[in-house]
């Protein structure tokens, strides 16, 4: 049992905060009196002195000082915890988890992230990152709320997100590069292929040629990064190597066909017309940002 009250506290701050107890006394629709009295009984409580008086003026004593700071973070934890009440009574998701292939951009989710935790800081986000079957199984075993992944699993449904646009690359020392021809599938099964482990269980090779070398890294940045060293060729997203192929570090390759490819990436809920108004907001943010987004749009 606290000697204490919230409200107390809070007199405390607005003594502050109005430069005194007239002022104090008119926010808080209260008289000057049960203010002074608010203040007397704090005092007394706890053997202290939070006010001096200075002239006609009411100013924090050194203790005092601490006793406002602290007594501000209490009243915000106290409204917050208030909001977040509120926000449950209505059916507000404590935590959203999101589960993310690899291809979708990282800085495009972060500007989701920021603008949602904007609006609804007390909801938690919980964000997966995941590279093909893994995105499934993040559905499938119930890890996330959303899910954004180019396969839709049977018994769910998903609206297109955002096309991704995969290009043949390879560092400019590459031998690829300089055969002096199109380069064909005989000639790609020769060099070392960069290919990005499967998250889930079950290891799909998306877009493996079977060729005789393969480095497997288990995530898409730390293959750009082995690519642009020479270590091999792949299919990057062209939104992920944007900067490689401005600097030159990488170099689409001349292939005689298959040189681009497409990958479709849907918006999934896990409770599909259940889906919880967190979780629809955040997706309703990401459709938003997508639409927003002009180095997204197809020329």
């Amino acid at each position: 049992m606290t000697n204490v009250t919230l409200e107390q506290w809070q007199t405390l701050t607005a003594i502050v905060d109005n430069d005194g107890y007239a002022g104090a006394a008119e926010a808080m629709n209260k008289s000057q009196s049960s203010m002074s009295y608010a203040i007397q009984k704090l005092e007394s409580s706890l053997n202290i002195r939070v006010f001096t008086i200075e002239g006609r003026r009411a100013v924090l004593t050194p203790i005092g000082k601490i006793m406002y700071q602290r007594a501000e973070n209490l009243l915000q934890t106290a409204r917050q915890m208030e909001e977040q009440a509120a926000q449950y009574a209505e059916g507000w998701e404590p935590v959203i988890r999101v589960a993310m292939d690899t291809l979708f951009p990282e800085w495009l989710m972060l500007e989701v992230v920021e603008h949602f935790t904007t609006e609804h800081p007390l909801t938690r986000i919980e964000l997966l990152e995941t590279v093909l079957s893994g995105t499934d199984e993040a559905l499938l075993r119930k890890e996330a709320d959303l899910v954004i992944g180019g396969r839709i699993p049977p018994g769910f449904l998903g609206n297109p997100l955002l096309k991704i646009t995969f290009q043949a690359v390879a560092a400019p020392s590459h031998p690829l590069h300089h055969l002096g021809r199109r380069i064909n599938y005989e000639d790609l099964q020769l060099h070392r292929q960069l290919v990005v482990k499967d998250s889930g269980s079950r290891n799909i090779d998306a877009g493996w040629l079977g060729a005789q070398q393969r480095l497997t890294l288990s995530h898409v940045h730390t293959s750009i990064a082995a690519a642009t060293k020479g270590l091999g060729y792949a299919w990057y997203p062209k939104l992920k190597i944007h900067n490689e192929l401005t600097l030159g570090t990488l170099k689409a390759l001349p292939l005689e066909m298959g040189s681009e490819r497409h990958v479709q990436l849907n918006l999934i809920y896990a409770d599909g017309d259940y889906v919880g108004p967190a979780a629809k907001r955040f997706g309703e943010l990401l459709t938003d940002a997508i639409a927003k987004a002009k180095c997204l749009q197809a020329p």
